[in-house]
């Protein structure tokens, strides 16, 4: 199977970031959580919470929204042409997208590309409270083993490096900048 990380790798931005602002622009009256999320960030960036409670902090704002599945559907038609034109030579039924970005905001566009259902951050579309951990670094490698004992990953595309856990566990893996792709051990030959 090969293994994509999405934000930034097979998504042009960060897709937690766009569906914020996309409710805040369908939904202003979320504003009001503004203040508690500048909080959440600066408490995480002196190093007063972990990642996990600025992310439950930041996703508060789903307190004040009804039928997030509805709101996700819609933001993912607005969205769809951000999903990068490389990977659609490469797509293949047993793709498995493993991200740091909600479950609840990746499932829709997994089952839309046709591809397996995502290992990604738990958080209740409701309340903004994370199940677990966040799914990001040996968290990823945690999970995919949890639910792939006996699989392995023969190819890795990701544009970050807290993904090099990942990136060992895999035959091959390619470090995504842009519509660029390079070997992951040598960034510096373009590949495709």
């Amino acid at each position: 199977m090969n293994v994509y990380d999405f934000d930034g790798t097979l998504y042009n931005g960060d897709s937690t970031i766009d569906f914020y602002l996309y409710c805040l622009r369908k939904h202003p009256r979320i504003f009001c959580y503004m203040f508690r999320q500048i909080g959440g960030l600066f408490l995480g960036m002196v190093g007063k919470i972990d990642t996990t409670t600025k992310k439950e902090i930041f996703f508060s704002f789903l307190n004040g929204l009804q039928d997030i599945d509805k709101l996700v559907e819609s933001f993912w038609d607005v969205h769809w042409s951000k999903i990068r034109r490389w990977y659609w030579d490469r797509k293949q039924k047993t793709d498995l997208v493993i991200s740091a970005s909600p479950e609840f905001l990746l499932v829709p566009v997994c089952s839309r590309l046709g591809i397996q259902p995502p290992i990604a951050t738990r958080i209740d579309p409701q309340s903004g409270e994370l199940y677990g951990q966040n799914c990001k670094g040996k968290e990823k490698v945690i999970r995919f083993l949890e639910q792939f004992p006996e699989e392995n990953i023969q190819k890795f595309y990701s544009d970050s490096e807290t993904d090099a856990p990942l990136a060992e566990l895999a035959k091959a893996a390619f470090f995504v900048r842009g519509d660029k792709i390079f070997s992951w051990t040598d960034r510096a030959e373009e590949i495709l």
